[in-house]
C-alpha cells in the first residue's frame, strides 16, 4: 500500500505518492490559482492526485490514506481548516469535501509541522523523538514534535515560533506585534537588511555583487563576506546574531533532542551553522555540554512537507 501527501501552497499544490520507505515514487504539481472558491481548489488537489497516481501507475485502491499540509490553522480532529490567510479559509471541512472525492481517510495539518513530522520519520530527526524545526523562508515557520506526536496547543495554533517576540519593541512584524523572531530572522528579513546596508554604502562590493537592490536574495550578503565586503560582513553578523538569539529561546523552552533548520540560506552550510553552535553553546541553558541539543540542517528540503502529510494517519487516535 501507497500513501498520499499533499502539500497545500499559496502558489502550487504538490502531490506525491510515498511507498513504506518513505521514498516519493511519483509526483505532479498543478497552481493554486488564487483567489479561487475552497471548491476549486478541491478541484486542483484531486486534479493533481490523479496525475500522481497516474505517473505512478496504480489506482485509488493502492492508497491507504491521504494527507494534507495546509498553511493556517488546521484542527487535525475534524479535518477543518479554521483560518488560513494565504487560502482565504475560514472554517472550511477540507477533509470532508477530499474524503467525498476521494473515498479515502484524509488528515489535514499545518502546512510547518507536516514538514516537521517529514523531518522526523525520514529526515534530520530520523533518529530522535524530541525534535524542532525551523524554516527561514518568507517568514520563520515552527514545527514540534514531543515524543513523536506533533505539538499545536490545544486551539492548533501552537509552534508559532516565529511570533516570539527577541527585541521588544523592535521591527514591525506582519502579525501586527514589533520585534518578533521572524522580523529579524527569516530570509525576506536578510534580504531587507542587505538592500538598507547597500543603500547606506554606495561603494560596497554588494552592488557588484547583485547589480542592483531588485536582484538583492539571501545569498547576497554572504556572497559579499566571502568577497571581504565589511559591509556585508556586518549584516551577515547582524542576521547570525538574531537568528541565534531566536534559536537559544527556542533550546531554552523546549530543549529538544535535535533542532533543525531549514530554508535557502541553510545552504550557506558551516558559514552559517559554526557561529550559531557557538551562540547557543555560550548562551543556553544547559547543565550537562554531554547531553545538549544538536543543531542540524534539515534533510528532505521542500519533500519534507509531503513525507510528512502522507503519514499524518500514524498520529490518528
Amino acid at each position: 500500500m501507497y500513501n498520499i501527501g499533499i502539500d497545500l501552497g499559496g502558489t502550487n499544490i504538490k502531490v506525491g505518492i510515498v511507498n513504506e520507505n518513505y521514498e516519493i515514487i511519483s509526483r505532479a504539481s498543478v497552481k493554486t490559482n488564487l483567489p479561487r472558491p475552497a471548491e476549486g481548489i478541491v478541484d486542483g488537489i484531486c486534479e493533481a492526485v490523479n496525475i500522481a497516481l497516474s505517473e505512478a501507475k496504480i489506482n485509488i485502491d493502492d492508497v491507504s490514506s491521504v494527507g494534507i499540509g495546509t498553511p493556517g490553522a488546521a484542527n487535525r480532529s475534524t479535518g477543518t481548516v479554521l483560518y488560513s490567510n494565504n487560502l482565504g479559509f475560514d472554517n472550511v471541512p477540507l477533509g470532508k469535501m477530499l474524503r467525498e472525492r476521494l473515498k479515502k481517510n484524509i488528515y489535514v495539518e499545518n502546512d510547518a509541522n507536516a514538514a516537521a513530522f517529514g523531518e522526523y520519520l525520514a529526515g534530520g530527526g530520523k533518529d530522535y523523538e524530541n525534535v524542532v524545526v525551523i524554516t527561514l523562508g518568507t517568514g520563520v515557520g515552527g514545527g514540534i514534535i514531543i515524543g513523536g506526536k506533533i505539538y499545536t496547543g490545544f486551539n492548533f495554533c501552537g509552534a508559532e515560533l516565529g511570533h516570539t517576540v527577541i527585541e521588544y519593541g523592535g521591527r514591525p512584524c506582519t502579525c501586527g506585534r514589533n520585534g518578533c523572531f521572524e522580523a529579524y530572522s527569516s530570509a525576506t528579513a536578510l534580504i531587507t537588511a542587505t538592500k538598507k546596508a547597500m543603500e547606506a554604502d554606495n561603494s560596497s562590493k554588494l552592488w557588484e555583487i547583485a547589480g542592483s537592490l531588485e536582484n538583492v536574495d539571501g545569498k547576497t550578503a554572504f556572497d559579499g563576506m566571502r568577497a571581504g565586503d565589511e559591509t556585508a560582513k556586518s549584516v551577515v553578523k547582524e542576521y547570525i546574531c538574531y537568528l541565534g538569539c531566536g534559536l537559544t529561546n527556542i533550546v531554552n523552552i523546549f530543549q529538544p533532542q535535535v533542532l533543525l533548520i531549514g530554508g535557502g540560506v541553510c545552504k550557506e552550510g558551516d558559514n552559517l551553522t559554526v557561529p550559531l553552535k557557538e551562540i547557543i553553546e555560550k548562551e543556553a541553558y544547559c547543565i550537562d555540554g554531554n547531553d545538549s541539543t544538536k543543531l542540524d540542517i534539515c534533510k528532505l528540503g521542500n519533500d519534507a512537507g509531503i513525507i510528512g502529510a502522507a503519514f499524518l494517519d500514524k498520529l490518528a487516535d
